[in-house]
């Protein structure tokens, strides 16, 4: 493993490369090159001689890579004719993509101004992402309306399967426990008035009204939201949303398209679902602990639970349909193209999500008061 200069001659430094070079040698250090390029000589090029080299690994590709980003530092131009054929092509591949800079690197101090205008700028790029995707979801529905959108049909069935009856279990689980829990804490209160049937009014009227159509939400961002935004926040990192419109085929129409009329389908039936699971929570601590009559528990549920409720209810629950589909698609669309950024991805089309049901139900509700319903 040995390294000799000749030169510079007429403005050209020639490397002279021999013997074996292999894993396991000590590498010839770069000092002496250095020496070399900061010499008063005036150097324009360096080439390579390695007619003398025996063997090489990936050891010589260390040194030449080292090489060629001194002479970047230094404006020389580099002759690669010289090396063997492998090295070259070898050479060639290693420097043909840009150094991906590491997304978790240490940043350097920002000033607080600096903030406020990186977050200002990443606000109103982030809205003008949300309203063009808002208007392609739009032109995909009317696409679907008029009978000519382009998606697979057994995709649709299948998001509904999975949005759908795969949900039941843990809908049931969460639904009966929130029952539970509002039951138990009104059963304090009411017991010291000796009120305690009014449970089945407390509990029927908050889960069907709103909190059937909350927890369902939220069960779905974390479940099904943060699976839209990976499923499709990998197809963008494999790049096969980039080979869709290179087909001609819309990713509005045959992505997003499916996930979103399924989950808009699927959350007013899951709804109701939460609504019945949370009304038999509610009766298991009104009947078990109350020693509220199943029959009187019914009836007092039926009377204060009214229409208006359940279609309120069900509006909630469509509207946190269409918010959970459309973030979770969005940030699937907005990844980026490493592993990391499918996993951010993922955590902001949960909270995204979580932050648009709760924004939404405050409007909803006010909105309900102001009319008188």
């Amino acid at each position: 493993m040995k390294m000799s200069f000749n030169g510079p001659i007429e403005g050209v430094l020639m490397i002279h490369l021999s013997g074996v070079w292999q894993i396991g040698n000590s590498l010839p250090s770069l000092n002496e090159i250095k020496k070399q390029l900061a010499s008063e000589t005036i150097i324009r090029k360096v080439a390579y001689d390695a007619k003398d080299l025996t063997q090489w690994d990936s050891s010589l590709l260390i040194l030449l890579k080292k090489i060629k980003t001194l002479c970047s530092e230094n404006s020389i131009f580099l002759d690669h004719e010289g090396l063997p054929k492998g090295a070259k092509r070898l050479l060639e591949l290693a420097t043909a993509v840009p150094e991906n800079i590491d997304a978790k690197k240490v940043k350097e101090h920002e000033t607080f101004l600096y903030l406020v205008g990186a977050e200002t700028i990443h606000f109103f790029r982030s809205a003008k992402e949300m309203i063009a995707f808002i208007g392609g979801a739009f032109l995909a529905f009317i696409r679907f309306f008029r009978g000519k959108a382009r998606y697979r049909r057994s995709d649709l069935t299948m998001t509904i399967q999975e949005c759908g009856a795969q949900a039941l279990p843990i809908v049931s689980l969460i639904s009966i426990l929130v029952g539970l829990i509002f039951a138990f804490v009104g059963a304090i209160q009411l017991k010291m008035f000796g009120a305690q049937i009014y449970i089945a009014n407390l509990v029927g009227v908050a889960m069907v009204r709103v909190m059937g159509a909350v927890m369902t939400g939220i069960i779905m961002a974390g479940r099904t939201g943060a699976a839209f935004a990976a499923q499709i926040g990998t197809m963008e990192v494999n790049e096969e949303i980039d080979a869709l419109k290179t087909l001609g085929v819309s990713p509005m129409e045959y992505l997003v398209l499916p996930r979103m009329m399924a989950l808009v389908l699927m959350m007013p039936l899951l709804c109701l679902y939460a609504d019945l699971m949370g009304i038999l929570g509610g009766s298991i601590v009104g009947v078990g602990m109350l020693d509220i009559n199943m029959f009187q528990y019914y009836i007092q549920t039926k009377g204060a639970v009214s229409l208006n409720d359940l279609w309120i209810g069900l509006f909630h629950s469509a509207v946190f349909g269409v918010l959970v589909a459309m973030a979770g698609c969005l940030r699937g669309m907005q990844c980026g193209r490493s592993a990391s950024d499918v996993g951010n991805a993922t955590t902001s089309a949960v909270v995204t999500s979580i932050v648009s049901i709760i924004i939404a139900t405050a409007i909803i509700t006010i909105i309900c008061n102001v009319i008188g319903i």
